[in-house]
Order: structure tokens, then sequence, then C-alpha cells
């Protein structure tokens, strides 16, 4: 792993464009009610960019949105390699852009970009290669009963969370 130098990661702090709408139903949206706070680097009390302000209607919309889509079944009823897929993609995608991902988390927790870049990214990304490396792994199991009844432990969705 390169480490820049100072200058380097001031002026790609520089160029950053950081989006504050909110996210949800594949789409960036304002807040329903307009409202924005300013986030600031610890490390210097800079602005860092102004954010849509979620209320109780955004995340009414959202839940109903994930609602939505998990009843659907995209995600919960994905097969596990469907899944293993996503989440690997997801990990690949993290490493790809890893520079940005550091830089982003240490402007907005004043951690040293040293430490995003060689324990905070790829720790996340590992965390989901883990995942993704389980999800076709885990199997149901039956449970020790009595020979008088039959006990099955699956692992299934239950719903948005």
């Amino acid at each position: 792993m390169e480490f820049h130098h100072l200058r380097y990661w001031q002026e790609n702090a520089e160029r950053l464009s950081i989006e504050g709408r909110l996210f949800y139903q594949g789409a960036y949206r304002r807040a329903a009610s307009g409202d924005t706070f300013t986030v600031f680097n610890p490390a210097t009390g800079q602005a860092l960019a102004n954010v849509a302000r979620g209320a109780q209607t955004d995340v009414d919309n959202a839940v109903a949105s994930a609602r939505a889509v998990f009843e659907r079944g995209d995600w919960s009823q994905a097969s596990p390699g469907t899944r293993k897929a996503v989440l690997l993609r997801l990990a690949s995608l993290m490493e790809q852009h890893h520079e940005e991902l550091a830089l982003l988390e240490s402007l907005d927790t004043g951690k040293p970009i040293r430490h995003t870049l060689r324990d905070d990214i790829p720790g996340a990304a590992r965390a989901l290669r883990w995942y993704a490396e389980a999800v076709d792994k885990c199997y149901g199991e039956v449970a020790p009963t009595g020979p008088e009844a039959l006990a099955m432990i699956v692992r299934e969705p239950v719903g948005v969370v």
C-alpha cells in the first residue's frame, strides 16, 4: 500500500464532491422538509458538506421502500450464490475506491489517513468478503429433541432492518 504525502491528500480533498442528499428507492433525494445541516471535519473544524436532515417522513419513506423491496424478494429471496456475488462485488468496489473512501472517512472522523487506508477500509471490505463467503455455507440444523418431535433451525430474513 502506498502512502502519499500530505499535499496529495489535500488536493484530493479539495476536489471532493460530497453528496449530501438522502439515498433510498434507488435515488438521491432531498429531505422532505428541505432541511440540511453542516458536517464539520473534527480535526480542523472546517465545513465538509451540507447534508439532508432526514426526519420521520424521510425514515417512513425509506422503510416503506425497503419493505416493498423485501416483499418483492430482490434480496430476501435471492439465492445464496447471488447474494454472495453482490457482497463480493461491493467488497471489490471498496478496494477499487479505497483512497476516496479512506479520505472521506478521515475527513468525517478526524482519523489519520494512514489509519483509514490501512485499517478501516480494508477491514470493512474483509468483513464483507467474510459474510459473502459464509452466505452459502450456513445451513439449517436439526435441533436435538425427544423421539416425539422434530425441530429444525433455519436462517431466514426477518424483514427490514
